[in-house]
């Protein structure tokens, strides 16, 4: 017999939604929330979620499971009094400097404040002023904007496995800090950024480039030079309206033209350089019948950190390849060499990016050559957005165009490096014999492209066959390490995205739950299927870099790294 709860007067059925609060979105109804996220546990802190039942008890909607027949209401006048409360509350021990915080706009705190019409607060504001920590490349903390939903806590600990943060003190003392008061960049943090991603105020956020980029853009002897990563332009979008997934390349090249980029480029040019450069190694690798650890993947600067900080064992076996971002960053400070000193110019590499690690990445030393950096700026996909509102772009209404020479040319398997088993798939693609649609539609359906945290597949490889897993979330990656280390699980090769779902949900995006991540996802495979070029090999501009290009003779200079 079906189950079902009777929510504001409405007969909604359930089935296995492990609380109230999933049942009452089944309803279509928004109930506000602070500390909930569904792939996270239960912290049920804020208590914003409240409904009462037909009894006139009150109920944390995230923490009570359903019941059969169930009764209740989602707004009632004591709710609405209750949350108001609670927002004066928080209100009260906040800045309140919204018009120039970092998050106006998309602040959690400050739409349930206009969606509740506060306009005034009865409380004396007893914010305790405290330092802002910014020694970080990634993110920065404000702990003066923390409401202590816990959100960044168990992101870290749960989901990311990094424990950078953690509760301190107790009651009224409470604090949300990294162990013994240390900066953030003194720990052990990764730079993923998914705390900014999910704190729903500016207390944690990712750190911001905009004024070293303009600054760039308005000097005329400054020839600015950008890349744009696959996963922004299923995201970007969003910012103007748009559905997740939908595919904004060809107005980004527009909006960046208008900003006075003098060049725009497609950072796949570089993932198919990663993936000719990634599937020798792996073919080496397979010859040799060196199989004590599988091959590990280098495209994600959070993850490579990661191995630096909990398994430095496993550094022998990352790929030596740079990320694409850091291949295309050196390859295009090469091609425009000649043409500043001719020129008198100073080509400025700018890479636009989903990632908060990426602002991380371009200052380690491993990527400086000869003092110079080989990506000067990082921006993300949300900085974009505002540099795009700042000088009044009307991004839905301009004309796509197409990105510029020589450089103008990427395949679908660059493409879907955006998004959790991409690489892997590309690689596949790379090693695959006969490459006919019949091969490639193999690999498609290995399972791949599925969602889950971890996914494996056995993939025939001549006489033999290789063993493949796929991990995104760097909880997931840790539980996969232990089992590779124990003997339980082999694998040949192993591709790791520190971002559950891959850059599709990197903290330099807008944010978006899982459905709106899946739809980015869908949205990078869509624009493989319409590529022309499947397979990175078979891309002509990256024939003509490795013969006659800037990385004849020099590829191991400029494509790989070795990390110190």
């Amino acid at each position: 017999m079906e189950k079902y709860m009777i929510i504001d007067g409405m007969r909604i059925p359930f089935t296995d939604e492990k609380n109230i609060l999933q049942v009452i979105h089944k309803a279509g109804i928004h109930v506000p929330t602070f500390c909930y996220y569904s792939d996270m546990s239960i912290f049920g802190a804020c208590r914003m979620c409240v409904v009462e039942d037909n009894r006139g008890s009150i109920h944390a909607s995230c923490s009570t499971p359903p019941k059969d027949k169930m009764e209740i209401k989602t707004n009632t006048p004591r709710l609405h009094e209750y949350r108001k409360m609670i927002l004066e509350l928080l209100l009260a021990s906040h800045c309140r400097d919204c018009t120039i915080c970092e998050k106006s706009g998309r602040c959690r705190l400050q739409m349930l404040a206009v969606r509740f019409g506060l306009t005034d607060i009865r409380f004396k504001n007893n914010r305790e002023e405290m330092e802002i920590d910014n020694s970080s490349e990634s993110i920065v903390r404000d702990p003066g904007k923390c409401i202590l939903c816990g959100d960044c806590v168990r992101m870290c600990n749960e989901v990311q496995n990094v424990g950078a943060i953690d509760f301190a003190y107790r009651g009224s003392k409470m604090k949300v800090m990294p162990a013994m008061g240390r900066k953030i960049a003194d720990t052990e943090c990764v730079n993923c950024g998914q705390c900014a991603a999910v704190c729903p105020t500016a207390a944690i956020h990712v750190k911001s480039s905009l004024k070293a980029i303009w600054k760039a853009l308005y000097d005329p002897k400054t020839r600015v030079v950008a890349q744009v990563a696959p996963a922004v332009r299923v995201a970007l979008g969003e910012e103007f309206g748009l559905e997740p997934g939908k595919n904004t390349m060809g107005r980004i090249y527009a909006a960046l033209r208008m900003l006075g980029f003098d060049n725009v480029f497609d950072t796949s040019v570089g993932a198919d350089l990663t993936v000719v450069e990634e599937a020798g190694e792996l073919i080496e690798k397979i010859e040799k019948g060196d199989n004590k650890y599988p091959l590990f993947t280098s495209c994600c600067p959070a993850w490579i950190r990661y191995v630096e900080t909990k398994h430095r064992e496993l550094l022998p076996y990352v790929s030596s390849c740079k990320s694409p971002m850091e291949m295309f960053g050196a390859t295009i400070k090469e091609y425009y060499k000649k043409a500043d000193e001719e020129e008198g110019l100073k080509t400025v590499s700018v890479a636009i990016m989903p990632c908060a690690a990426k602002k991380y990445e371009i200052t380690r030393e491993e990527f400086i050559r000869n003092g110079i950096r080989d990506v000067d700026i990082v921006i993300t996909t949300s900085e974009l957005a505002r540099m795009i509102k700042e000088i009044g772009i009307q991004f839905n209404e301009i004309e796509p165009q197409g990105p510029d020479m020589p450089f103008s040319i990427s395949s679908g398997a660059g493409t879907i490096f955006g998004t959790t088993g991409g690489v892997t798939e590309a690689a596949l693609r790379r090693v695959a014999k006969a490459k006919t649609n019949e091969e490639l539609k193999a690999i498609e359906y290995l399972g791949l492209r599925e969602f889950d945290g971890v996914k494996t597949a056995k993939v025939p490889y001549g006489d033999k066959e290789l063993d493949i897993a796929v991990v995104s979330g760097l909880g997931n990656a840790e539980k996969l390490i232990k089992a590779i280390e124990s003997g339980e699980l082999h694998f040949d090769f192993v591709e790791v995205m520190a971002c559950p779902l891959g850059c599709v949900a990197g903290a330099g995006q807008p944010f978006v739950y899982r459905e709106g991540k899946e739809k980015r996802a869908a949205g990078l495979f869509k624009a493989d299927r319409s590529s022309v070029i499947k397979c990175s090999g078979d891309n002509p501009v990256v024939e003509d870099l490795y013969h006659g290009g800037v990385l004849e003779g020099r590829v191991h200079e400029l494509l790989h790294v070795e990390y110190k």
